[in-house]
């Protein structure tokens, strides 16, 4: 799996996602930076955590104008798998390739924390390593993880089974309590209609080994592996 991970100033997650990748495919990603134009032969695109730009105007927004997401765009549009987490969620939407939006958390702090999330579709190039409804447990570290949308795509997010992860409990129940940031719907991990997206808050990369604290986040890249190998 030829990997591709896209550096913006103010991305710290990038080595993170490179380390984790070549760990899970024996693969080391090719790191591509924001003000090149051209993207190598790629089995797939990350979108890494951080705080592109120093996080000014909204977060992600200057970043989604950078020369290399043309061709992000680009090929994203022509079915290339994105994986955006955090940050790069945030630059995804942006850059419109997801919709929505992420603000700031509902109690205006930065939050960094593992919580529980809930598998809501097994069945993504992503996910489907996981099982249906499996509870599993990832870090997140934001300022603006709230997510919000109209009710016009939330129904679309939920007819189509594009919410891919959402905040819950040990259990699996998701509630108000099991919310870190206030997303609407308990919304942490949305993909676009072609499944070929994913957006995520949470950070996978970051749990891929017990010594991390957890081996929860290592299915996302495996899965990811066994998709496109």
């Amino acid at each position: 799996m030829r990997a591709t991970i896209i550096v913006f100033p103010g991305s710290n997650c990038d080595r993170d996602v490179q380390v984790a990748i070549a760990s899970v495919t024996g693969q080391k990603p090719t790191m591509v930076w924001h003000r090149d134009s051209d993207l190598p032969n790629t089995d797939l695109i990350v979108l890494p955590g951080g705080f592109a730009h120093g996080d000014y105007l909204r977060c992600g927004a200057i970043a989604a104008h950078s020369p290399i997401m043309k061709d992000v765009v680009r090929l994203a549009e022509a079915g290339t798998p994105v994986l955006a987490i955090c940050n790069g969620f945030q630059i995804a939407i942006e850059a419109g390739l997801l919709p929505g939006a992420l603000i700031r958390n509902a109690n205006l702090n930065f939050i960094c924390k593992p919580v529980h999330l809930r598998v809501e579709n097994a069945h993504t190039p992503f996910t489907h390593m996981y099982d249906e409804d499996e509870v599993i447990r990832l870090p997140i570290a934001n300022h603006d993880g709230n997510y919000i949308a109209d009710a016009e795509t939330l129904a679309a997010l939920t007819d189509e089974a594009r919410i891919v992860f959402r905040y819950c409990d040990g259990a699996g129940d998701v509630s108000e309590a099991a919310n870190p940031n206030g997303s609407v719907m308990n919304i942490a991990g949305i993909a676009n209609a072609r499944r070929t997206i994913l957006g995520m808050m949470p950070h996978p990369e970051r749990f891929v080994d017990e010594a991390l604290g957890s081996d929860d986040g290592r299915s996302v890249f495996g899965s990811l592996m066994g998709a496109l190998s």
